[in-house]
């Protein structure tokens, strides 16, 4: 795929290198926040019950009122992924929440940048992913906009198919926002923008003209850099298997080791439904790695 199936949540955990979240003044997010933290409530397995996240996401609609608000947006982008990765839906329905997050997620993006604009400053169009984290590394909202923002449309282009999201320049906006997000903080999310770039480089087609700066040595440089970052984080492991995976017997022996490592391990209290999903995942590799 395209997009990462990412981590949803950016709690203090058993997990290293999480970001800690600052309660919100708005009371409409804050209510969205107190829904998030209770997405797991009433899961079947690695299944999500839908009531607190679609409580969450009504919260944070409203908020969105605001004019200015990318707090509430970014937010609600992440809460649309948890929706669309983790409840169940069908494919059809998947596509439409993830086309909503990845227009909540470019908002936030619009509204910091407006930030920068009203100081002064130049638009984002056609600057490099290290000036404009320059230009909004003091916004609290810079890094979790760019990073939904990234993730709404990762996770809408595997449903839109790999060579339609390439053709609409889908990649090239999640490398250059996860980019972004290196430049202003490469530990948040537990080297969340590195896990995106590397995921990117891994899973994105590489077609003359359009997406032929993708690399195989990109995917593990960066992946191998998130996991530096976040050695427990089971998404940042994941996936830094499922690239060696694709190598040659040594790396595919790594990819093994990693693997196991995922499956015995025990999932973080706080993201127990996203950390048993990529368990499910690493158990259906193994099984078809050892078979093969």
């Amino acid at each position: 795929m395209i997009g990462p199936v990412l981590l949803a949540a950016a709690l203090a955990t058993t997990q290293e290198a999480r970001t800690i979240e600052v309660p919100s003044v708005n009371p409409l997010i804050a209510e969205g926040d107190e829904h998030y933290r209770r997405r797991q409530e009433g899961r079947a397995a690695a299944v999500a019950n839908p009531r607190e996240i679609l409580l969450a996401i009504a919260a944070y609609d409203k908020a969105s009122a605001a004019p200015d608000s990318a707090e509430s947006r970014w937010k609600l982008a992440r809460a649309l992924y948890f929706q669309g990765a983790y409840t169940g839906l069908g494919e059809d329905a998947q596509k439409a929440v993830y086309e909503k997050a990845r227009r909540a997620g470019d908002d936030a993006i619009r509204m910091v940048e407006g930030r920068v604009k009203r100081r002064g400053g130049a638009p984002f169009e056609g600057r490099a992913p290290g000036d404009i984290a320059t230009d909004v590394r003091s916004d609290q909202d810079a890094a979790p906009a760019f990073f939904w923002a990234a993730v709404g449309w990762g996770q809408w282009s595997l449903l839109a198919g790999k060579i339609q999201a390439a053709k609409t320049g889908a990649a090239e906006k999640i490398r250059d926002d996860a980019e972004i997000v290196i430049a202003i903080d490469p530990e948040f999310e537990g080297g969340g923008g590195n896990r995106i770039l590397g995921r990117l480089h891994h899973q994105a087609p590489s077609i003359p003209f359009l997406t032929g700066w993708v690399s195989r040595e990109k995917a593990l440089e960066n992946l191998r850099k998130a996991v530096s970052i976040g050695p427990r984080d089971f998404i940042n492991r994941h996936f830094l298997a499922e690239a060696l995976g694709d190598g040659n017997a040594a790396e595919k022996d790594e990819a093994i080791k990693i693997e196991e490592g995922i499956v015995a391990d025990a999932p973080s209290p706080g993201h127990l439904i996203e950390d048993l999903t990529i368990m499910i995942q690493a158990a259906k590799n193994l099984a078809r790695w050892k078979k093969g």
